[in-house]
């Protein structure tokens, strides 16, 4: 088992999550206007959804992996340059971050639960981001597959939890300090950037 390849992992899935997305900004909106308890239930849906997207990831991908080693290079070649479109798209993009509360409206908790839960499961790119993500962290020649993926999308939904949670918790000073601190969204910029590239190019250089 290859510990390194597993911090390696959660680095770079802490760093996405605390970048400015939209599920994390909808966590912090949602916070904001409707407290504490309304952010966490909206996170605890965003997270669930990622284990559809794992157990789809797992049992699609692990077949590929003892079925045909150029195929499985091909679809890390494809996340190589999805990661790399990732990165441009967010050069792109506007750094300011932007907490518009209009049409954050007050639901029960359930229903933030079922709102985030389905605002995850139904985004077809968190399907091809975790496609793209997750193959070139497998971490252990004697694990099956579909065990390594599993273990991949559990530390990710628990490092999101973390970070999310505290976003939502820590809602009201995190909004004063984006309002005084205007390069806060330029720095988490370029730091989205080259995670991105970084994996992108981890994923070419790595072996099976």
């Amino acid at each position: 088992m290859n510990y390194e390849i597993l911090i390696g992992f959660c680095m770079a899935a802490a760093i996405l999550a605390i970048a400015p997305g939209p599920d994390n900004i909808f966590v912090l909106s949602q916070s904001i206007s409707n407290g504490v308890k309304s952010g966490l239930a909206t996170v605890a849906g965003l997270v669930s959804g990622c284990l559809v997207h794992t157990t789809l990831l797992a049992f699609g991908i692990s077949e590929v992996i003892k079925r045909s080693d150029t195929l499985f290079w091909g679809i890390k070649l494809f996340g190589a340059a999805y990661l790399l479109y990732l990165a441009v798209m967010v050069y792109r993009s506007d750094a300011t971050i932007s907490l518009d509360k209009k049409g954050v409206s007050s639901r029960g908790l359930g229903q933030l639960f079922w709102k985030g839960f389905t605002m995850n499961v139904l985004n077809p790119k968190v399907t091809i981001f975790f496609l793209a993500f997750f193959p070139g962290f497998l971490f252990s020649t004697e694990l099956h597959p579909v065990i390594q993926f599993y273990v991949l999308g559990l530390l990710f939904m628990l490092i999101a939890f973390v970070i999310f949670g505290t976003i939502a918790v820590l809602a009201g000073a995190i909004s004063n300090y984006l309002k005084r601190n205007s390069k806060t969204g330029f720095y988490l910029k370029w730091m989205q950037i080259f995670v991105f590239v970084g994996i992108a190019i981890y994923l070419i250089l790595s072996d099976k």
